[in-house]
């Protein structure tokens, strides 16, 4: 008897064990309460708080409701009735090739006048060790500026004086100063890159501008001439860009590869983050050839040895991972976005044809998922000639993966009908507003009107990235480019697309979640805080949703949560910010000046 009362005992205790432990499963460990969240589903949802458990989405609802999944464990965030929304998703952003530089870079992006930017090359300078550079790649606009135009050789000269400096414009030219052109050995006996130049002034001496006309290998080859960081530099200013990216709210991207970026050795500082479990952004990536005529070798080497959804051997679980080729397949059918130079013509270069259909064979024969860089409709709609020729001869195959061409600035109806009928998608990047104001003087103000043309994307059914083509085409900012996209305005406040082509903030945003999402197949784990979706979310500095047009330039994060862990806190948040160190080496203009400046 007394045995049969123990065990009675015994069983009764082991159910309530278990019931207990089946409630705790149900405790958040994180609650968001008192915030305007937009869920971003289909009914564009808001939301009054939200519960994390186990890195994902376990409720949302009203703070009354929510609350009661709290236990003694779970940590508590008051919004203050601030916006949530997803964490942004940047479709086409070069993350580790600007991470491996960022230390290194002074950042133009967001300053408001010429004065300011010159006087911050004059405090790099002073500050600039000899044996490196002052350089400036990228991210910015020169209407931007008060004053409406570049620097000028002589004020860049005056400003750094004798240490070596490059300033770069997007991939359409660059500056080099006395001192660079020296460190460099250019004089005016030097033969530039085909289809790039060095400027001559009338005494037949060099400026120092170089020209990319519209080929920008010159300005590829002076980046690459540049002094390198050490690997511990490259370490720490790839957590200091993803921290910079946290900033603003983004918690993925995806990474379009690049020139002058070689795999796998250039991305080793985050592939060291991303193996010790310190990744604060979730990052896919493709690959991007760099050997031009060799391309197709680079493909079937990296299609030999390396798997997509891998890392190396690893499966990171949407964390770090490849996700293809691309965005250039082969350099011969490269479409160059320079639009202060004549637009690019394939049929200038014999063997795209041929170069690319071969390897967009060999991604579809061996299930890769691709993405092609192409800027103008003419370019798309001879490569859709060779795409569809490799759907037909593949039976269908093709049609069945995923792919998307990138940039489509001019693309037209007929062809967005094409690649919606082989099941392909489009990434659309902010280039516009950094460059518009040239396109309108090559190609006139009503073709900029749909440039690109995102509502008869949308209306089409694509699947629709967007982003940002970061850091050296365009800031990596996304606020400026959710600013283009719903009033179609340049960030010198140059008035570009038509009110049927601009987006309202709903629509803009979602393309920069759920929908770049679909870019890395990944549509059904992140982009909306639906139940059992990844907690990645951001509650921003002011509401996104109803703030003058003008001021979603200035929105930030000041709570960034990826996986349900913060990775950026700042404001009243400060407190939950992670431990950051510092910046080395002590001469990087970031430990001066920082990231994105907002003066």
């Amino acid at each position: 008897m007394k045995q049969l009362i123990l065990l009675l005992l015994v069983s009764i205790a082991l159910v309530s064990c278990k019931n207990r432990n089946k409630a705790n499963e149900d405790f958040a460990d994180l609650i968001v309460t008192n915030a305007k969240i937009a869920i971003m589903d289909s009914n564009r949802t808001i939301k009054e708080a939200i519960a994390v458990k186990d890195g994902e989405i376990l409720a949302s609802g009203t703070n009354e409701d929510i609350l009661k999944l709290k236990n003694d464990s779970t940590k508590i965030i008051d919004a203050k009735g601030k916006t949530l929304i997803p964490g942004l998703n940047d479709s086409h952003l070069h993350l580790t090739r600007g991470a491996r530089f960022y230390n290194a870079e002074l950042r133009w992006d967001g300053v408001t006048s010429l004065k300011i930017a010159l006087q911050m090359l004059k405090e790099q300078a002073a500050n600039t060790p000899k044996g490196q550079w002052v350089r400036v790649i990228g991210g910015w606009s020169p209407y931007q500026f008060e004053e409406k135009r570049f620097p000028t050789p002589e004020e860049i000269n005056e400003a750094t004086g004798d240490v070596p400096t490059f300033v770069l414009f997007l991939y359409s030219r660059g500056w080099l100063n006395t001192a660079g052109l020296k460190a460099m050995n250019f004089d005016e006996n030097s033969k530039a890159p085909e289809g790039s130049n060095f400027e001559k002034g009338a005494d037949g001496k060099l400026t120092g501008v170089l020209l990319a006309e519209p080929s920008p290998t010159i300005l590829y080859q002076t980046i690459a001439g540049l002094p390198t960081l050490s690997d511990d530099e490259m370490i720490n200013s790839t957590k200091q860009f993803y921290r910079e990216l946290n900033r603003f709210g983004i918690t993925s991207g995806i990474d379009a590869g690049g020139g002058g970026h070689k795999f796998p050795e250039d991305f080793s500082s985050t592939k060291k983050l991303a193996d010790a479990g310190e990744m604060p952004i979730r990052l896919s990536y493709y690959l991007f050839p760099q050997d031009k005529g060799a391309e197709y070798a680079e493909f079937e080497e990296w299609i030999a040895n390396n798997e997509v959804g891998y890392n190396g051997e690893i499966h990171l679980e949407h964390g770090y991972e490849l996700e293809g080729g691309g965005e250039f397949l082969t350099w011969s059918a490269g479409d160059f976005e320079n639009f202060l130079a004549p637009q690019p013509m394939l049929e200038d270069r014999p063997t795209w044809r041929q170069d690319l259909k071969k390897i967009i064979r060999l991604h579809v024969d061996s299930g890769w998922p691709f993405r092609i860089h192409a800027t103008y409709g003419e370019t798309i709609a001879n490569m859709l000639d060779v795409i569809e020729e490799v759907n037909k001869e593949t039976n269908g195959k093709l049609a069945s993966k995923r792919w998307l061409f990138d940039h489509a600035e001019t693309v037209k109806e007929t062809e967005l009908k094409r690649i919606k009928a082989l099941n392909g998608g489009i990434a659309i990047q902010a280039r516009m507003a950094y460059a518009g104001e040239y396109f309108v003087e090559r190609y006139g103000a009503e073709k900029a009107k749909q440039a690109p043309p995102v509502r008869k994307m949308i209306d089409a059914g694509l699947p629709l990235g967007a982003g940002t083509d970061g850091t050296r085409v365009a800031s990596y900012n996304p606020w400026p480019a959710l600013y283009w996209l719903v009033t179609g305005k340049t960030v010198g406040g140059f008035q570009l697309a038509e009110p049927s082509n601009r987006l309202s903030r709903e629509e803009a945003l979602h393309l920069y979640t759920q929908g770049s999402a679909w870019i890395s197949d990944e549509e059904t784990v992140k982009g909306t805080l639906e139940n059992g979706m990844y907690a990645d979310f951001a509650i921003l500095s002011d509401d996104y949703f109803t703030i003058p047009e003008k001021e979603i330039n200035n929105l930030k994060s000041i709570l960034t949560v990826v996986g349900g862990k913060v990775v950026f806190a700042s404001s009243e948040y400060e407190k939950m910010n992670p431990k950051l160190p510092g910046v080395i080496p002590n001469w990087s203009p970031v430990k001066y000046f920082g990231g994105y400046q907002s003066k």
